[in-house]
């Protein structure tokens, strides 16, 4: 089951959609992990070929609570995105949380952040200041927020939001502070300071963001003195994906992976006891 919600965010309405885990017969009172999905530059909770929609309805139907959300501006969110910036999108993040962990069926010990690109960026700069973040899973995700976003609209885009005050991308009025933000943070080092357990997806045929960040990524978050950090690489996948079977793939992937979290964690508690 799946519903359209809204989510506020200080003056801001966030558009969301959560698809809740199969109830019927589950034991009562019942708690499930949850994902929030948080998507890429000027993306949407849909995702391209419904990347999103497909990774949330199969993490449902294995017992996650998942939410996606449009960032401000994006889908069906109110806002301007080019008015936007880094710590806006980690201040909407983490409403998305407070939203997520107000539901009387959600664990609080087992929420997951899944990101893409520069929503990978977001999620590990929220992970790394919020400590309800327990899991981040990152996907093809954005290192160099400043250098990989320029690259994507253009040295002489760029310029002209220098210049000019603002410049356009997809539609999109950017404005310069939206690219001065994203200078400002440094999700490589931050991630250091994330203390749960992470998953790196990536494809060897992204053209948009390298797959060598995932092997920079893992080689900082297994620097750390807690947490543990897989990283599953898709031979010729694109950035989103896209290939046949890639998207299947990569959703897989971190489905393997959060059930095998949660087994490690039911094991320890049961050893513990």
């Amino acid at each position: 089951m799946e519903r359209h919600i809204e989510i506020r965010s200080t003056s801001v309405r966030l558009a969301a959609t959560l698809h809740y885990p199969p109830m019927e017969g589950a034991r009562e009172p019942s708690r499930f992990p949850a994902v929030v999905v948080c998507h890429g530059f000027a993306g949407d909770r849909i995702g391209e070929h419904r990347l999103f929609v497909k990774a949330a309805r199969a993490l449902a139907s294995a017992g996650y609570a998942t939410l996606r959300f449009d960032y401000a501006g994006c889908g069906e969110s109110g806002g301007d995105y080019g008015d936007s910036g880094m710590d806006d999108w980690i201040a909407q993040t983490r409403c998305a949380l407070d939203y997520v962990l107000d539901l009387d069926f959600v664990d609080p010990n087992r929420v997951t952040l899944l990101g893409h690109s520069l929503g990978g960026a977001v999620a590990a700069l929220t992970a790394a200041r919020d400590k309800r973040v327990k899991t981040l899973a990152l996907w093809a995700p954005v290192g160099h927020p400043f250098q990989d976003i320029v690259g994507i609209v253009g040295k002489a885009a760029y310029e002209e939001a220098v210049t000019q005050g603002e410049t356009e991308y997809l539609g999109y009025m950017l404005k310069h502070p939206f690219f001065a933000s994203l200078a400002t943070c440094h999700p490589f080092q931050e991630a250091r300071t994330f203390e749960g357990d992470a998953l790196l997806v990536h494809g060897t045929a992204d053209a948009v963001i390298p797959v060598e960040y995932s092997f920079l990524y893992q080689k900082v978050l297994r620097t750390r003195s807690g947490g543990q950090c897989e990283k599953e690489i898709i031979m010729q996948a694109d950035h989103v994906f896209s290939g046949r079977g890639h998207a299947e793939m990569a959703i897989r992937l971190t489905l393997d992976w959060l059930r095998q979290l949660d087994k490690q964690k039911t094991e320890w508690f049961g050893w513990m006891i």
